[in-house]
């Protein structure tokens, strides 16, 4: 009987190791993608700063002016006028729309009766 016992103590042993074993694996993968996705965030964030400074630096208003001074005849562009702006009264909105109430089957909820 003690044989039988050491027998599935030792297999219980072997078993419990090679789940540790397998699970140890299954972490460091885990590790592993985790720290990727670190690396994949860390060069994108880098690349935004990047393409925000780049922005910023295309949309510099003196750099906007020269550029619009230089291409003045094929733009046709021109200063705003006061003029050019409308007024809120002007502006269109469109026909307010009520949805229409039916009473096909009115309920009396003063009367706890009726059904």
């Amino acid at each position: 009987m003690r044989g039988l016992l050491y027998v599935f103590s030792a297999l219980a042993v072997i078993g419990l190791a090679f789940w540790a074993y397998h699970e140890n694996y299954k972490t460091q993968a885990a590790q592993a993608r985790a720290e990727a996705l670190e690396r994949k965030i860390s060069l994108a964030r880098q690349r935004l700063r990047m393409l925000n400074a780049e922005w910023a630096y295309l949309n510099r208003p003196d750099r906007l002016r020269d550029l619009a001074e230089l291409n003045f005849d094929s733009l046709g562009l021109l200063p705003l006028q006061p003029h050019q702006f409308g007024r809120v009264d002007q502006v269109a909105y469109p026909p307010r729309v009520r949805a229409p109430l039916s009473f096909n089957n009115p309920v009396d909820v003063s009367d706890p009766e009726a059904q």
